[in-house]
């Protein structure tokens, strides 16, 4: 009865091992995607100032002539 309950005890150890990897890889692939939408928030931040601030030679052709 002894060796059953160290059999049971092994697989458990087991299981939550497997379970702690899986729970890791999803914690590096969330920590992955995080920091690209940082770098995609930085860079929306950074075009929506220069936008804001008429550094955009697009959007000057498309504001109206001063002679209206």
């Amino acid at each position: 009865m002894n060796e059953d309950r160290i059999v049971e005890i092994e697989i458990k150890l087991t299981r939550q091992e497997d379970l702690v990897d899986i729970l890791n890889k999803m914690v590096y692939e969330q920590q992955k995607k995080i920091t690209e939408l940082e770098a995609l928030c930085i860079a929306l931040a950074g075009r929506l100032k220069e936008v804001a601030s008429g550094g955009n030679e697009q959007g000057s052709a498309h504001e109206r002539p001063p002679h209206y």
